[in-house]
């Protein structure tokens, strides 16, 4: 067989575009706002993951230009080699500081920070204890390593016990991985049963705080913060694609796991490193999450009034209980209906389907962030009322 017929056989987007509900890879025309510009038109983002909404603020814009304009464009290397900027440096340590940890390492992506942290560290005598809903990228990275994986059912910690209490003789660097925030259903794992099973069973901790940093705790420094137990996890991951308005990703933690991650995760040493404009954009963004607590206070103002808004009308939320709001649709045809009507009423949603979220079970990936108006929010809220009531999903 050719080893393109796969290619040649999938056939459903190309359909899906040529029927004029392909809802992916649209390109905006504009900065990602609480507006944006798609096909010459405005419409109100709500699938954005720009939670402090810094990306078009004015700081923000103007570090990365006088970083360019001092660095250059790239660094034309990886971090191991002649890809280490002193800003490189500058950024590890208000990380680390951050998030309440005595040493931070920044990657490329966030993908590449789990891809590379975890394989780095779980050997083949190493045992990992995994989510079932966590990100992608932690599974890209415990396949990539030669440990033993031990996945629990999503937020059962009960299973969480019994997959510990299997492998409690057993002779083995053991570790918890979770998500702080899933990034589909919304919800917050739930550190402190986390903690007591890891620390019983003698495993570390390592959270992904993705989604978490900037949305979490009254600062938002994310789970450790929130939960009061920045102390008790060993590693936090986190990206600053999110509320960071950058690119990039990084690991904090004991300053000697970080010099060993440092010195082999591949997806560190073979990439090349975050350009100057990526970096200079995090340092301001920090700046501002530090100096304006309130950003914080008004994302929450928002995502309430959203969460209550969709729950008053009937939609079914889950149980999110973050700025991402998702509405569960059903089957994959009717999420991408929903999704049509949203964007032809000038409303840009993220539809879901599996493998993104379980069979039959397609949502529309809502998000929120502090600059979002109330005016936009109503307007959200009653679109979705009446398209909702019109698809007979409330």
């Amino acid at each position: 067989m050719d080893i393109f017929t796969k290619c040649q056989n999938f056939t459903r987007a190309r359909q899906a575009v040529e029927e004029g509900w392909y809802p992916y890879f649209l390109p905006i025309e504009s900065g990602p706002g609480s507006k944006v510009m798609v096909h010459g038109r405005e419409m109100i983002m709500i699938g954005s993951n720009n939670y402090m909404g810094l990306t078009g603020h004015p700081k923000v814009i103007e570090a990365s230009v006088e970083a360019t304009r001092k660095y250059g464009t790239g660094c034309t290397g990886s971090r191991f080699l002649n890809g280490t900027l002193d800003i490189h440096l500058e950024l590890e340590q208000r990380l680390a500081r951050f998030v309440d940890k005595e040493a931070a390492l920044c990657f490329s992506t966030g993908f590449q920070t789990n891809q590379g942290a975890i394989s780095a560290l779980v050997g083949k005598d190493d045992i990992v204890f995994v989510d079932r809903e966590n990100h992608a990228s932690i599974v890209d990275g415990y396949r990539l390593s030669f440990g033993k994986v031990v996945k629990y059912r999503h937020n059962d910690f009960d299973d969480l016990e019994r997959a510990l209490k299997l492998y409690e003789n057993v002779d083995a660097g053991k570790m918890v991985i979770t998500d702080g925030v899933f990034s589909m259903e919304g919800t917050i794992a739930h550190l402190p049963e986390i903690v007591k099973l890891a620390e019983r069973y003698g495993a570390k901790i390592y959270v992904d705080d993705a989604h978490a940093l900037g949305v979490l705790g009254k600062h938002g420094k994310g789970s450790g913060e929130y939960w009061g137990m920045a102390d008790r996890i060993d590693l936090v991951m986190g990206t600053f694609s999110k509320s960071f308005a950058s690119l990039g990703g990084f690991i904090a933690g004991d300053p000697l796991v970080i010099d060993y991650i440092k010195h082999h995760a591949r997806s560190l040493i073979f990439s090349a490193s975050m350009p100057p404009s990526a970096v200079a954009a995090v340092l301001a963004s920090l700046d501002i999450i530090e100096s304006e607590p309130e950003r914080v206070e008004k994302l929450w103002r928002n995502t309430r009034m959203m969460k209550e808004g969709f729950d008053s009308l009937g939609f079914n939320t889950g149980e999110s209980n973050t700025p991402i709001i998702p509405i569960v649709i059903g089957t994959d045809e009717d999420c991408f209906t929903f999704w049509k009507m949203l964007f032809d009423a000038g409303i840009f949603a993220n539809p879901a389907i599996s493998p993104a979220v379980p069979p039959g079970q397609a949502i529309i990936r809502t998000s929120y962030m502090a600059t979002h108006t109330e005016n936009e929010l109503s307007y959200v809220l009653d679109v979705f009322k009446k398209i909702g009531k019109r698809s007979g999903v409330i």
